[in-house]
């Protein structure tokens, strides 16, 4: 299995960690999106939507979409619920991180750090919504050390990257005590340093 992806994008790595986590062989392919390696035509013939990441399968099929891969990775897994619920409820959280989180949380990440954009030049509703789905994760983590169920899931995997870089987009992590503590325990559970 080939992986191609870009190590500063969150939806790269979640693609990576899972990869790592069950010990499947995998190589990875540095493409840096923001250079526009993703716009040649040996990349688009990968992945015609011109994203990263992308994985290629020894049987030469190939699979683009970071949520898509990590449940294709993970299908029988721990890290998918065996229970029906628990599943439907980690896909909750896999759409809401693409179609809330990260359209937020990433994008301004990316400007600000990525970019070095300032913030005249940056959407000025990136930083009050981005407070708004921190604080909606800091509530849900109260009490649960999980997004699903009593361990380590997609969801987890899923939310961890950008939320973990979400103070190099200006988001202050040191007011959510919650999230702090829930990427420790992701840390440990894969292996990462601390940052």
């Amino acid at each position: 299995m080939e992986i191609y992806g870009d190590d500063r994008s969150g939806n790269c790595l979640k693609v990576r960690w899972t990869a790592e986590h069950l010990n499947l062989p995998c190589t990875w392919h540095e493409v840096l999106a923001l250079t526009g390696e993703t716009t040649k035509p040996e990349f688009r013939a990968l992945n015609p939507f011109g994203q990263v990441p992308v994985v290629r399968f020894d049987d030469g099929r190939t699979l683009a979409q970071s949520n898509a891969i990590i449940l294709y990775l993970a299908e029988g897994s721990a890290l998918v619920p065996k229970d029906a619920f628990d599943r439907a409820k980690l896909f909750e959280w896999l759409f809401w991180e693409q179609y809330s989180h990260e359209p937020v949380i990433a994008v301004r990440r990316a400007k600000v750090h990525l970019l070095r954009q300032t913030d005249d030049e940056i959407d000025p509703s990136l930083l009050p919504r981005g407070q708004v789905i921190l604080t909606r994760m800091e509530e849900h983590l109260h009490g649960q050390d999980w997004f699903v169920g009593t361990a380590f899931t997609l969801a987890d995997m899923a939310l961890l990257p950008y939320t973990r870089f979400a103070d190099q987009g200006g988001f202050e992590l040191h007011r959510y005590s919650a999230i702090q503590a829930w990427i420790r325990r992701c840390e440990a559970f894969l292996g990462l340093p601390a940052l």
